[in-house]
């Protein structure tokens, strides 16, 4: 072919547009309900159609997280920060494509969006660390008046539901579901509604990553409406707020304390701080055991 022909084939290309679905249950699911939205850059220019979830979708993905769950929090911690290195890992190989992604979801210059990028990249690898350490932090032996052993471990919640930021569509998502699993839960995400893409582009990640399907299930649409459902369903364990507004904040409240679900309220947050332990410890239960010493009495009699 000749350099003109070339020229001219290569002017006449349609572009291959990216067909964006759901994460559930490591697979990638249109919305049941066929439905799609208009997704726009910052300045009004169309990026893509996402799947406007619907509650049967909601409800997929809490069976997806129930199954997932006995073997992820069923595994060792060390195994578990293994997995999430592996994830930031694949996040590095596919950093250009998530610089592009994040500029055009929040109106970022290419250096600023990078910056973005590298830093949910370093909180995945800074949650990896955390994995076979939080323990440490919350658990241990408790001083009791008799000749027992008392020992306090944290286990994880259950199945979590995550509203992620709406402003931050990638630094804030990975800082709400990364502490979530590290701790060995499992995680139904409603991403951020007006800018969605970078979270639906995080699970082709997780998809081949190391990370069990059903870990982490990802939906995009409104939280408005997936929201109240999820924060009602009895096999939720609990629910993050983080990307919730007041009123709606409020009402799922409301409705999550039919089945006395955790709540991690909202509130205003820099995304780029340091993240601290509180999104690990907010998901986690206590384990109290009580073990006989031996000891029957300060005689030093023993059995």
């Amino acid at each position: 072919m000749s350099e003109s022909s070339a020229s001219t084939a290569s002017a006449t290309r349609l572009n291959v547009f990216k067909t964006y679905k759901l994460y559930v249950g490591g697979k990638f699911p249109r919305s049941e309900s066929g439905r799609v939205y208009e997704v726009s850059d910052s300045k009004g220019k169309w990026l893509a159609n996402a799947p406007l979830s619907s509650r049967k979708d909601a409800r997929d993905a809490v069976v997806a997280a129930r199954k997932a769950f006995g073997g992820w929090s069923g595994a060792t911690a060390y195994n578990r920060g293994q997995v999430l290195y592996r994830v930031a890992e694949m996040l590095e190989g596919r950093r250009e494509q998530f610089v592009r992604e994040v500029g055009e979801a929040e109106g970022l210059s290419k250096s600023k969006a990078a910056a973005v990028v590298d830093a949910a990249i370093d909180r995945w690898v800074w949650y990896a660390g955390w994995t076979d350490k939080i323990a440490q932090i919350v658990g241990g032996a408790n001083p009791v008046a008799g000749p027992y052993f008392n020992l306090s471990t944290p286990e994880p919640t259950g199945v979590v539901t995550v509203l992620a930021p709406q402003d931050s569509s990638f630094l804030g998502l990975v800082s709400v579901i990364a502490p979530v699993i590290a701790t060995g839960n499992t995680a139904v995400v409603i991403a951020s509604e007006k800018a969605p893409l970078p979270a639906l582009s995080l699970g082709e990640v997780l998809a081949t990553s190391d990370l069990p399907g059903g870990v982490v299930n990802i939906l995009s649409g409104k939280a408005s409406e997936m929201g109240p459902h999820l924060a009602a369903h009895q096999d939720v364990n609990a629910i993050d707020l983080a990307g919730a507004d007041e009123v709606l904040a409020r009402e799922l409240e409301i409705a999550a304390a039919d089945n006395l679900k955790r709540v991690l309220r909202p509130a205003a947050a820099d995304w780029s701080a340091a993240p601290g332990t509180h999104r690990m410890t907010a998901f986690l239960e206590t384990k109290t055991v009580w073990h006989p010493t031996g000891s029957l009495g300060a005689s030093g009699s023993a059995y």
